[in-house]
């Protein structure tokens, strides 16, 4: 089975940063791209960035980019997010999700809580 396990969640005071994981498992293409969503409470989730496994292109949601930084280990099958210069509004429960660029499927993580407080 797929499993991806997002960590490195917490409590982090506004302006700090944090550094958050995100490590797939029993997956074996060479080809995919993992994204970061984020869901604050009482909105949608909205995705903020992702990277590209073989290209390793990256992209941001505007309302970190110059903030957060995405990058991967791709012998690990692991992915980061870099989150510095943090607000109260990135509060928030963070996922990560792994596309297969042969399959099309998509898998999720279990999520983990940001809480930047002011």
């Amino acid at each position: 089975d797929v499993q991806l396990q997002a960590s490195g969640g917490g409590l982090v005071q506004a302006g700090g940063s944090q550094r958050l994981s995100c490590a797939a498992s029993g997956f074996t293409d060479d080809d995919y791209a993992i994204g970061w969503f984020r869901q604050a409470p009482g909105k949608e989730r909205e995705g903020i960035s992702c990277i590209g496994s073989s290209d390793g292109n990256t992209w941001y949601a505007d309302s970190v980019k110059g903030r957060f930084t995405v990058g991967s280990d791709n012998t690990e099958k692991t992915v980061y997010l870099q989150m510095n210069s943090l607000k109260p509004e990135d509060t928030a429960v963070y996922y990560c999700k792994l596309h297969s660029l042969y399959t099309l499927r998509d898998y999720w993580g279990q999520g983990t809580l940001v809480t930047v407080s002011s």
